[in-house]
C-alpha cells in the first residue's frame, strides 16, 4: 500500500477515468452507458487539461456535448413515448425518426400478404384499409401490426383515395429504436397491444351486430327448408 503515499490528485484523476471507461463498457443499456461516458468525458479532459494533453483534450472536447446532447435525446423520446403510451394512440414522437413521401390517388401502399417493412404515418389525403372498409384520418399510424407478426406479411390492403403526403419508417428503424433502449421497447409494445384490443372490440361488435340480426332471418331459413 506504499504506492498510495506517492498517489497524487492527478494519479487519482487518470485511475478514476480508467474505471469509468470500464464500468461504461459493462452498461447493457443506453441511458446509463451515456452517462458513465459523460462522467468519463469530464473526468478525462481535468486530467487532459492538468497534464497539457491537447489530443486526448480535443477528443473530450467532442465526446462530452456530444454525448450530453445523444443522453437528451434519448430521454426526450421516452417521455414523448411515455405520454404517448397515455393518450389515444398518438405517435407524434415517432415523425422525427421517420421519411416524407408524396402519394397519388388511386396507389396501393401495401396489399394483404405482402412482406412487410414499413409503417407508415398519414400527414395529409385519404386512405382506406380495403377489407375493413375503414377510412383513416389525418395523424394515424398504420402498418405497424406487420412489426409483430410472425411472418412479417400484410394483413390488410391499404388504398390511397386522394393525393397526400405520409411519413414511413422502415421496420429495421423501429427494431434500432427497440433495443437501444428497454423502456422505448415497452411503450412501443404496450401502443401495439392497445391497437390489438381495439381491433378485437370492433370484432367483438361486429359479431354481436351479426348476432342480433341472426333472429330476423330465421323465418326465411324455415321457408327456403320447407
Amino acid at each position: 500500500m506504499a504506492w498510495l503515499h506517492g498517489l497524487t490528485w492527478l494519479d487519482a484523476l487518470a485511475w478514476l477515468a480508467a474505471v469509468l471507461a470500464i464500468t461504461g463498457s459493462a452498461m447493457r443499456t443506453i441511458i446509463p452507458l451515456r452517462c458513465i461516458g459523460i462522467a468519463t468525458n469530464a473526468v478525462s479532459l481535468t486530467y487532459a487539461s492538468a497534464m497539457r494533453l491537447y489530443p486526448s483534450m480535443t477528443v473530450n472536447l467532442i465526446l462530452l456535448p456530444l454525448n450530453a446532447v445523444r443522453l437528451y435525446q434519448m430521454i426526450r423520446l421516452i417521455r414523448q413515448v411515455k405520454q404517448a403510451s397515455k393518450s389515444d394512440l398518438s405517435m407524434e414522437w415517432l415523425k422525427p425518426f421517420m421519411t416524407r413521401r408524396t402519394v397519388k390517388a388511386g396507389e396501393i401502399l401495401f396489399a394483404k400478404g405482402d412482406s412487410a417493412a414499413c409503417m407508415f404515418y398519414t400527414l395529409s389525403g385519404r386512405y382506406r384499409l380495403k377489407e375493413l372498409d375503414i377510412e383513416l384520418r389525418q395523424g394515424q399510424v398504420v402498418g405497424e401490426m406487420g412489426f409483430m407478426s410472425p411472418e412479417n406479411r400484410r394483413t390488410q390492403t391499404l388504398e390511397c383515395m386522394e393525393d397526400g403526403d405520409v411519413l414511413n419508417i422502415s421496420y429495421d428503424e423501429v427494431r434500432q429504436l427497440y433495443f437501444q433502449n428497454p423502456e422505448f421497447g415497452f411503450y412501443f409494445l404496450r401502443l401495439t397491444s392497445e391497437r390489438m384490443f381495439k381491433n378485437m372490440e370492433r370484432l367483438e361488435a361486429e359479431l354481436a351486430r351479426l348476432k342480433a340480426a341472426a333472429p330476423d332471418h330465421a323465418p326465411v331459413r324455415q321457408a327456403a327448408s320447407a
